[in-house]
């Protein structure tokens, strides 16, 4: 059921539709080398051999874990015989791309710069993170995102229809709510939800392996050009009526499969921070509870909502910082599923708690201080009495012995605790307290203080 042109694709709108890159890229001939990159089932190949079909180019297709330099130099010389004897291109279509090496880089890349070699790469991976830098460079990258439920029942309803390489030619009949199963339970992967389908129909025909498959896969080379495999052979309809309902569809697909490679952990991973941060508790349960169903390690989930409760929360509710320390540690002792409920219960607290990033801002900047400015001497009266000519008095109100200066202030002895020395040198605010929850206090607090250190400065005798 693979499409064999660019009407025929369902989905990828973003890439494919009317003025979008990639279709103004096919539509003119001027496809050079592609990385697509999104997760299974999205139709990475099947758009590759597509584009090969339109743009009339020849199409090789290899596995980059497998194909070896000797395999790669004979692709190249066929390729660069068929363009000088009919003009012909060709185009390599390399999945799981991440895993080609540099020495196979090494022997293609220059007839891929060159043109002579039109290169188009398939991974699940971020290209990004996942494949070499050369080939980085030298080529576009496009994502194909999951297709919609609507999107899988397009498909579905056109394999029962397609009486060549679907189920046309049977008495099929399937139910809404069967479809909306596969649409659901398959999370985008149209290969999955055709799976499921062919499943449900081989299993409940009384003809069994007489009914034809629909999910062919490519092989040699000859049946790859042109991306022309049909399948089996369509069987005439005949009197038997092939009925498939919501428990058998469910049957047929089993359990639902969270999509969770190394894109999806950050990514839900970053929903879930921002869910918390946006003070939205429901949002966040949902991200917690896909990550702990794909697999989630419970330990990294706990982490990240410990960084949170000082990044975003901070003093405005300085417990949360405090729980999120408790919740970690019965997280590692109590592990997976009971942990669940602690993690749930830290989530549901730090999205409702107020959130002030005052302190993480004011750290920040200080560390930029440091790194960009002079770095401020310690001042005299600050510094150790180990590593300073000064009294053994504790420095409590004493002078620093023999270098004059001023003495050190014991902040006890002081009026309201507040001495009117200056600690750092130089006029510098750094922390600025909000409004939020127990912050409010700080920020009252903290302008008192300046208020007495003022005083003190303006009365000390000079």
């Amino acid at each position: 059921m693979r499409p064999r042109t660019l009407d025929d694709v369902i989905g990828q709108k973003q890439v494919l539709g009317e003025g979008k890159l990639l279709r103004r890229m096919i539509d003119a001939d001027a496809v050079m080398s592609l990385i697509l990159h999104g997760p299974p089932g999205t139709g990475k190949t099947t758009l590759a051999g597509v584009i090969a079909t339109h743009t009339k180019r020849r199409f090789v297709r290899e596995n980059a874990s497998s194909v070896g330099v000797k395999r790669i130099r004979e692709i190249i010389d066929d390729a660069d015989r068929r363009l000088g004897e009919s003009g012909r291109r060709t185009i390599l279509f390399l999945d799981e791309i991440h895993r080609f090496t540099k020495s196979q880089q090494d022997v293609l890349l220059g007839d891929v710069e060159s043109g002579l070699i039109t290169l188009i790469g398939a991974t699940t991976e971020n290209p990004l993170f996942a494949v070499n830098s050369a080939l980085i460079s030298r080529s576009t990258l496009f994502r194909l995102e999951p297709l919609s439920e609507d999107e899988i029942i397009e498909v579905l309803r056109r394999t029962t229809t397609d009486t060549e390489r679907g189920y046309g030619s049977l008495d099929v009949r399937i139910s809404d709510e069967a479809l909306r199963v596969w649409a659901i339970k398959c999370e985008g992967d149209a290969r999955r939800a055709l799976t499921a389908l062919e499943v449900a129909v081989r299993s409940s025909s009384t003809r069994g392996t007489g009914v034809p498959p629909v999910t062919p896969s490519l092989g040699s080379e000859e049946r790859c050009e042109g991306m022309e495999a049909t399948g089996g052979t369509p069987v005439p309809r005949g009197q038997e009526t092939i009925r498939i309902d919501k428990a058998i569809a469910e049957a047929s697909i089993q359990e639902k499969v969270a999509v969770y490679g190394d894109d999806g952990h950050y990514d839900a991973a970053s929903a879930m921070i921002k869910s918390v941060r946006g003070s939205d508790p429901d949002a966040a349960l949902y991200w917690i509870a896909r990550m702990l169903s794909a697999g989630e390690d419970p330990r990294f989930i706990a982490r990240r909502l410990a960084i949170l409760a000082s990044e975003d929360i901070g003093n405005a509710d300085p417990r949360a910082v405090v729980i999120a320390e408790s919740c970690w540690n019965l997280v590692e002792r109590i592990g997976m599923p009971e942990c669940r409920i602690t993690l749930g219960q830290l989530a549901t607290y730090l999205a409702l708690a107020p959130k002030s990033n005052a302190s993480y801002k004011a750290i920040d900047a200080a560390l930029a201080d440091v790194e960009s400015g002079r770095v401020l001497p310690v001042p005299m009266f600050l510094r150790d009495k180990n590593t300073s000519p000064r009294s053994n008095d504790e420095g409590r109100g004493v002078r620093v012995r023999d270098l004059g200066g001023e003495s050190y202030e014991y902040s006890h002895s002081a009026d309201d605790s507040v001495t009117g020395q200056d600690y750092l040198g130089v006029d510098r605010a750094y922390y600025e307290p909000g409004d939020e929850g127990a912050e409010r206090v700080l920020k009252e607090r903290l302008a008192e203080i300046k208020l007495l250190r003022e005083r003190q400065r303006t009365e000390k005798p000079s």
